[in-house]
């Protein structure tokens, strides 16, 4: 994709987000895509590795976060098993003025998102080389949201990301397909103190494929015995 279709299939998109993206961010996806493409190979990031798959897929799919009104200036968001930054990065490039989090268990994609905070000097993130159970184990209600994509189970996700979140704060794993998953975790989310709130369908542009973010709030703080131990917490969901 040449630049100038890219910048302008980006800004059409973004508006419909209600984003108005500088010159300058352009550049900096811009910057994100060729590194992603130069660097996948080296740490295994994506099996996407075309320019408009990348914008779509990645970019576009991680901004469709700013679709939750409480995304807003001035707020902590823990992004959890990062992977190539998404959604975090993205959000990040776009608002400045929040405070982004990257966690990633595998150290040689933090290595990578390491080349991209430099080389796109992104001040507002921080990278974290943990797993998740043992990083939200240490770092209670201390973020007014936490997000991940498309991970892991929702019960798996729950447990693992909401005891790092500040009470009324949300949870917003983004996802593709969620009714089932959504059917099974109700008692997952009653035991975390989470309560749904909505549930934000939408589909990307061009291919039209369905997506899907789960608004959902923490009302009570954790019970001390969450995070268990990954291992456990899988057993539970394999009966």
């Amino acid at each position: 994709m040449e630049k100038e279709e890219f910048n302008k299939k980006m800004r059409k998109s973004l508006k419909e987000l209600n984003i108005d993206i500088s010159e300058e961010n352009l550049r900096k996806f811009q910057v994100y895509s060729n590194l992603l493409k130069e660097y996948n190979k080296k740490f295994n990031l994506t099996s996407i590795t075309e320019d408009k798959d990348i914008y779509l897929k990645h970019f576009y799919d991680s901004l469709c976060l700013f679709k939750v009104k409480e995304l807003f200036d001035n707020i902590t968001l823990l992004d959890v098993g990062t992977g190539a930054g998404f959604p975090g990065i993205p959000i990040a490039i776009v608002n400045p003025n929040i405070e982004v989090t990257l966690l990633e268990s595998n150290a040689k994609k933090c290595g990578f998102l390491k080349i991209v905070k430099d080389a796109l000097n992104l001040k507002n993130i921080k990278i974290i080389n943990a797993r998740a159970e043992d990083y939200t184990l240490k770092t209670r209600e201390k973020f007014d949201i936490v997000t991940s994509r498309a991970v892991a189970h929702l019960q798996v996700l729950a447990e693992l990301e909401t005891p790092a979140l500040k009470v009324n704060g949300y949870f917003l794993p983004l996802k593709s397909h969620i009714t089932e998953e959504l059917e099974n975790s109700n008692k997952t989310l009653n035991n975390l103190n989470l309560k749904l709130e909505e549930v934000i369908n939408y589909t990307l542009p061009i291919e039209s494929s369905s997506r899907t973010i789960l608004k959902i709030k923490k009302q009570h703080k954790t019970p001390d015995i969450y995070p268990r131990n990954y291992n456990k917490i899988l057993k539970d969901l394999k009966g």
